[in-house]
């Protein structure tokens, strides 16, 4: 249903009745891991205009691993974590 690299590769399906008898397949919640306790690859620093994909690009090799970054980081929301002269976590990819 996804892909290897997507966060929700690893979440398990499950499938919901509705009242007219169809079934509903969906993914089931993903909670966040700590962050600080995923292995650190290494700790970059924001510069004025960066974006996490750039980051992550850098770092991971993949744009699309953005979403490492704001695990390692305990970021709900991405944005947040771009503040200029901020030093984020990058984690080790796990698998």
């Amino acid at each position: 249903m996804f892909e290897p690299n997507s966060r929700y590769a690893a979440i398990p399906t499950a499938t919901l009745r509705t009242a007219d008898g169809r079934d509903v397949a969906y993914t089931r919640r993903r909670f966040l891991p700590r962050g600080a306790a995923m292995p650190l690859l290494v700790e970059v620093g924001v510069a004025q205009g960066d974006r996490l994909d750039l980051i992550a690009a850098r770092t991971l090799g993949d744009p699309e691993q953005f979403w490492r970054v704001c695990d390692a980081n305990d970021a709900m929301r991405p944005l947040d974590l771009l503040e200029t002269g901020r030093t984020l976590r990058v984690p080790v990819p796990q698998a």
